[in-house]
């Protein structure tokens, strides 16, 4: 588990250790109270108060509190693509739903989670810092402690986490290129499909046309935004729908039986070191069959 550390210089000697901590730990507030509630601040290996004065030398430390999660484990095959003590990065087969819910309360990627940690002798509370819908494979970010999943999803605030998808469209793009900036809404609370509407939330969508078929494009996307379904409506809405994706308007289910779109890379800074990370995830075996007929065509 990781553990920030300090130590002491002579600019910082007779400062509290609560300065040191606002000074050289970049938490919330909320993250601050909660270690300092839960007795985890130590002075010199020592666990210690707010209020006490440091001299040079000393060493302030921090460690993350230690959380569970409580969601039955089942023996779910899943597929890391890195792992370390902060994070855990998952290739996602499609099909699976993410996050157990009333409709699907087990058979989820955090139920294999659980025995995951069961089998690798680990424990810690299950936070995803993105999602995939059920149909959607490749890149979940799953952060193992709340410091690192405030840092990332301050980073996707801030747009620092750059997310690139693959996905085989249907028609011929023309345009090498484009961008859609087009605001994406839910006009039917009942009906999960969204759309493009006028007093939607912004939403911007890249793409770069990788190959072009007969009938179909493979085209490379990336997000500005992260909206619910934003690749899937905004392709949709220019006319070009994702191959498969039933719920916007593009049935072909000899070719593939999902919507053909892959989380393909990730791009962020590592929340504990600062560390670029690039991780990338291979396109799963039916959209190389889909792309391999569409080939064909």
């Amino acid at each position: 588990m990781t553990e920030f550390k300090h130590t002491v210089t002579i600019e910082d000697e007779g400062k509290e250790v609560k300065d040191i901590m606002r000074m050289y730990f970049d938490f919330s507030s909320r993250f601050r109270n909660k270690v300092k509630r839960e007795k985890l601040v130590y002075l010199n290996g020592e666990p210690t108060q707010g209020w006490y004065k440091v001299k040079t030398g000393d060493v302030v430390s921090i460690a993350l509190p230690e959380e569970e999660s409580h969601f039955p484990a089942q023996p779910i095959p899943l597929d890391p693509v890195y792992e370390d003590d902060d994070l855990l990065l998952l290739n996602k087969q499609p099909g699976l739903i993410v996050h157990p819910t009333k409709g699907h309360p087990a058979g989820t990627v955090a139920n294999g989670l659980m025995q995951y940690q069961a089998d690798h002798g680990q424990s810690w509370k299950i936070r995803f810092v993105n999602r995939l819908d059920m149909d959607t494979s490749g890149l979940l970010i799953v952060a193992k402690n709340a410091y690192s999943q405030n840092e990332l999803t301050g980073q996707m605030r801030k747009g620092l986490l750059h997310k690139t998808y693959i996905a085989i469209v249907s028609g011929v793009l023309e345009e090498d290129r484009g961008t859609i900036d087009l605001p994406i809404g839910r006009p039917d609370p009942v009906d999960i499909r969204r759309r493009v509407m006028e007093g939607g939330a912004p939403s911007v969508t890249h793409y770069t046309v990788l190959e072009r078929f007969a009938r179909y494009t493979l085209v490379e996307l990336g997000l500005e935004t992260g909206r619910t379904h934003q690749i899937r409506v905004h392709m949709a809405h220019i006319g070009h729908p994702i191959l498969g994706d039933h719920l916007y308007g593009e049935e072909k289910p000899y070719i593939i039986e999902r919507q053909a779109l892959h989380a393909a890379r990730l791009e962020f800074s590592h929340p504990a070191t600062g560390k670029p990370l690039r991780i990338e995830a291979p396109l799963p075996e039916d959209m190389q069959k889909a792309i391999a007929f569409c080939r064909g065509k």
